[in-house]
């Protein structure tokens, strides 16, 4: 699977998610969250330690720009994830914020599918592609791994 692929497989995974926190009562989304945040820390992993670097490194100015947006947006989820986590038992918090997550991981996928993702398929070909996407595969083993390991 090559990189973009990959990344467009998490990027479902975490849509379905979403929809199954929008088509499920309030009572359900803390534990839907902690399945959300373990596929977003992971997602923005990969991105930040190989996906990211390589096209800043081999890209276009335009390209190396898209990316550092879109590290930006990361680091704000990062703290919506944060006070998620802090407010996780107090609906009247957790909700908004919720929604709040959702949105604006919707508008950085429809960024990345709809500007990002064109731009690197075609600056770059399939072999780089592939062997980007077997690394990040690879990363994004480990990277569980070592999550479950910590969390158990």
């Amino acid at each position: 699977m090559n990189a973009i692929e990959l990344l467009e497989a998490d990027h479902e995974v975490v849509d379905g998610l979403f929809e199954q926190v929008e088509n499920s009562d309030a009572s359900d989304h803390p534990v839907l969250f902690a399945r959300i945040r373990t596929e977003l820390e992971t997602h923005a992993h990969i991105e930040e330690s190989l996906f990211y670097p390589a096209i800043q490194e081999e890209g276009d100015d335009e390209l190396v720009e898209l990316t550092s947006d879109a590290l930006k947006e990361h680091a704000e989820m990062k703290v919506v994830l944060g006070e998620l986590a802090a407010v996780v038992s107090d609906a009247d918090k957790f909700e908004p914020l919720l929604t709040k997550l959702i949105e604006d991981v919707r508008h950085h996928v429809e960024e990345e599918e709809g500007e990002m993702f064109p731009k690197v398929e075609n600056q770059f070909d399939e072999a780089w592609l592939d062997d980007l996407g077997l690394q990040m595969q690879t990363e994004k083993d480990r990277f569980q791994l070592s999550s479950e390991s910590a969390h158990a």
